[in-house]
This record gives structure tokens, sequence and C-alpha cells, in this order.
């Protein structure tokens, strides 16, 4: 494992993995249930994080339509939390953009309705 090279630090020294164990040490260490971090668990989470943040953007390039746009966007993020039951938990995460208009539009529509059933409901009680 020791041999496998990813990139190279601001010193120019060779590195395993290209996000900031720093930072990655402190996201460990903010859940109450871990109390020291070994130096291995820490590269291996940085490594297995890489390698799913690189799967998730290979699929979704894929599946999206990254591929005629030569680019990978947010919708074909979202898209992929949604439809894929293997993201599906990124679905809260990365949710489907909206118009603040057509959010306002849904938003009203629900209280019209809430109000229709409470209506509805104090007619029957009145019927009673």
């Amino acid at each position: 494992m020791a041999d496998v090279v990813v990139g190279k630090d601001k010193c120019g020294e060779q590195r395993l993995v290209s996000l900031p164990l720093s930072r990655i040490r402190v996201i460990m260490k903010s859940s109450p249930e871990v109390s020291s971090i070994n130096q291995e668990a820490l590269v291996l989470t940085a490594k297995a994080t890489e390698l799913f943040v690189q799967y998730l953007a290979t699929y979704s390039y894929r599946h999206g339509s990254g591929k005629e746009k030569k680019a990978l966007t947010y919708s074909d993020l979202s898209n992929t939390a949604e439809e894929s039951e293997t993201f599906q938990f990124l679905a809260d995460i990365l949710p489907k953009k909206i118009l603040a208009s057509k959010y306002l539009k849904m938003l009203k529509e629900k209280r019209e309705e809430e109000e229709n059933n409470k209506d509805e409901s104090e007619d029957d009680e009145a019927e009673s």
C-alpha cells in the first residue's frame, strides 16, 4: 500500500491521499464515541472517502447529462442520489434544486390544502 502515490503536497513530497488528513481527523473526532484515531485508520478513511467521491462522480457523469456537456453538474449528482438505490442515502444531502417561485407556489398550495382539510373536518364535526 505504501507503493501507491496519489499526488504531491506543497513541499513536493509524495502523498498517499489527496484529502487533508487534519480535516478528516477533526471530523472523526467530532463524534462523541471516538476518543483517539490511529494514523492507519485515518489514512484508510481518507482513501475510502476519495474512492467513494470518485465513484459517485463517475456514476453521475455516466448516467447524467454530463456526457453530452462534458461536465458534471449538481443536477447530475442530485438525480443520482434520487434515482440510484446505492446512493439513496444522499437524497437529503443532495436535494434537487427548485426555483424560489416554484417553492413558494408549492407552499401556498399546501397551505390551501390544509385549510380545506381543516374546513372539511370542522363541517363533519358540526354535522355530528
